[in-house]
C-alpha cells in the first residue's frame, strides 16, 4: 500500500485492484476486501458484510459495463474505516437506482453508500464502513 494525499496534514493507505469486468473475477475483490478489513481489526461479521457489499456493488456495475472493459476497485484505509469505490465504464452511464433491493442491501451492509457518473459514462459506487459502527451505521 502506498500513502496518498488525503485531507490536509493526513495520508491514507490505499490499494487499487483492476480486473476484467466479468463476474468470474469477483472472488479476487472479495478476498482483498476481507484482507484489508481484517487489517483494520473489523469483526468477522463486519468483514463478511463488506465482502457481500463489494460483491453486490460489482454486480450492479457489471449489468451495464462495457463488454471487455476493466472494473476498478480502490480501497482507502482511513483510521478505523474502509472506503471502497468500484468503477466501470458503462454502456448507458446511468447511476444505480436507489429504491431497489440491491441498494437497500448495500446501505444495510456498508453504512454509507453513494454513486457518481463521470462524463465518459463511468459509473462509480462508493461504500464507507467504519469499524464497530454496526449494521447500517456509517
Amino acid at each position: 500500500m502506498s500513502p496518498i494525499a488525503g485531507e490536509p496534514g493526513t495520508t491514507q493507505d490505499f490499494v487499487e485492484v483492476r480486473l476484467p469486468a466479468a463476474g468470474a473475477y469477483l472472488s479476487v475483490l472479495r478476498t482483498a476486501t476481507a484482507g484489508l478489513a481484517a487489517r483494520l481489526d473489523f469483526t468477522l461479521d463486519e468483514i463478511e458484510d463488506l465482502r457481500i457489499a463489494v460483491d453486490e456493488a460489482c454486480a450492479i456495475l457489471l449489468q451495464q459495463a462495457v463488454p471487455g472493459s476493466v472494473l476498478s476497485c480502490v480501497f482507502r484505509l482511513v483510521g478505523d474505516a474502509l472506503r471502497v469505490t468500484v468503477s466501470a465504464p458503462t454502456t448507458d452511464g446511468r447511476a444505480p437506482e436507489r429504491d431497489t433491493f440491491a441498494w437497500t442491501v448495500l446501505s444495510a451492509l456498508a453504512g454509507e453508500v453513494d454513486s457518481t457518473v463521470a462524463e465518459d459514462r463511468t459509473v462509480s459506487i462508493s461504500l464507507h464502513k467504519k469499524r464497530g459502527a454496526g449494521p447500517g451505521q456509517p
